[in-house]
């Protein structure tokens, strides 16, 4: 047999030696477990990406030290038909590069893989909608909203949307040591904070302040009106009722504050049923680690940062302050 191939191989020499001219665009070869060697050779032959079959498995043949692995390889060039053999041997297979930035939703998420043509958005949403996958870690889950850790990751091809959620989940759990929880934590007012209660406070931060600077203060606001009983009136929070009963998006308007949905903190003392957001770990410490503050009130100051008050009427005075900056940005337009 391997006179055989090297017969083969001596008649084919060009086709070994020389870059396949047939290969016409970048493409993806999924090489399933345990193939045999003449079955991988027809799928890169099929997909353009050696000229011959008979010659890559005689390639093979005179080299049976060697395991092919399986996976995705993705070849955007012409190659030899050795450097495709050795890609392979090597097992050097393609994985798309997939970042979740700090405070995506899930339905942010399911967008990008959508568009990234990485999974089914639609299949994602369905996963993450169970929160059967983090149930060991929070029982009071009501989806993985929350569970799902911003981070980059490396995703196979043909990757199932159940996998992704579960990596995703999983990697929460390797952050979750580093995120400041601990049992027994309580808010500045000595009231204790469930888990569930907390990672829902560290999403509203997420989604409030990208500011270092404001985080543990922001977070002591959220505690000190949840103290006082007060409707937290987190504008993010009617945001994300409008996705999940998925009313069109753009600026708030006073119909969306009067929304009826549990997550709406205008309309409901207390907070959302469950996280808003997938927030990353400063936010978290914020929630584990919020400020004595005596502020009850924040808006923006315009300027990518908010402005405090202690009382509604400095409140009032601050969102007056807020529309002067808007109503000069738009006049020195």
């Amino acid at each position: 047999m391997a006179l055989g191939a090297l017969a083969v191989l001596a008649l084919s020499a060009f086709d070994v030696a020389v870059p396949y001219a047939g290969f016409h665009h970048p493409v993806v070869v999924e090489i399933p477990e345990h193939s045999n060697r003449w079955s991988i050779a027809e799928r890169l032959a099929g997909a353009g990406v050696v000229r011959s079959a008979v010659v890559f498995t005689a390639w093979a043949l005179v080299h049976p030290g060697v395991t092919l692995k399986a996976g995705a390889y993705r070849f955007a060039r012409a190659h030899s038909l050795p450097a495709v053999f050795h890609r392979l041997a090597q097992g050097r297979i393609f994985a798309y590069s997939f970042v979740v930035p700090e405070g995506f939703d899930r339905f942010e998420i399911a967008r990008q893989l959508s568009r990234g043509h990485i999974a089914s958005g639609a299949a994602f949403l369905a996963v993450t909608a169970n929160p059967a996958l983090a149930r060991r870690l929070d029982p009071a889950a009501v989806s993985l909203e929350g569970y799902l850790f911003p981070a980059t990751y490396s995703i196979a091809p043909g990757t199932s949307a159940r996998a992704i959620a579960a990596t995703m989940v999983g990697r929460f759990r390797q952050a979750l040591p580093h995120a400041g929880w601990r049992p027994g934590l309580r808010d500045p007012h000595g009231q204790a904070i469930s888990f569930h209660e907390w990672l829902t406070v560290a999403s509203l931060v997420e989604k409030e302040t990208a500011l270092p600077s404001e985080r543990a203060v922001i977070a002591g606001v959220f505690y000190n009106r949840l103290d006082g009983h007060l409707p937290l009136q987190s504008d993010p929070t009617v945001i994300y009722a409008d996705e999940i009963a998925g009313r069109p998006g753009g600026p708030l308007t006073t119909a969306d504050l009067h929304f009826v949905s549990p997550y709406n903190t205008y309309t409901h003392v207390g907070l959302p049923p469950g996280p808003i957001a997938n927030p990353g770990l400063a936010a978290m410490r914020a929630a584990s680690h919020p400020a004595a503050t005596p502020y009850l009130y924040f808006v923006s100051n315009g300027h990518g940062g908010h402005r405090f008050a202690r009382t509604l009427a400095g409140q009032d005075r601050n969102v007056r302050l807020y529309l002067r900056v808007l109503a000069a940005n738009k006049g020195g337009r």
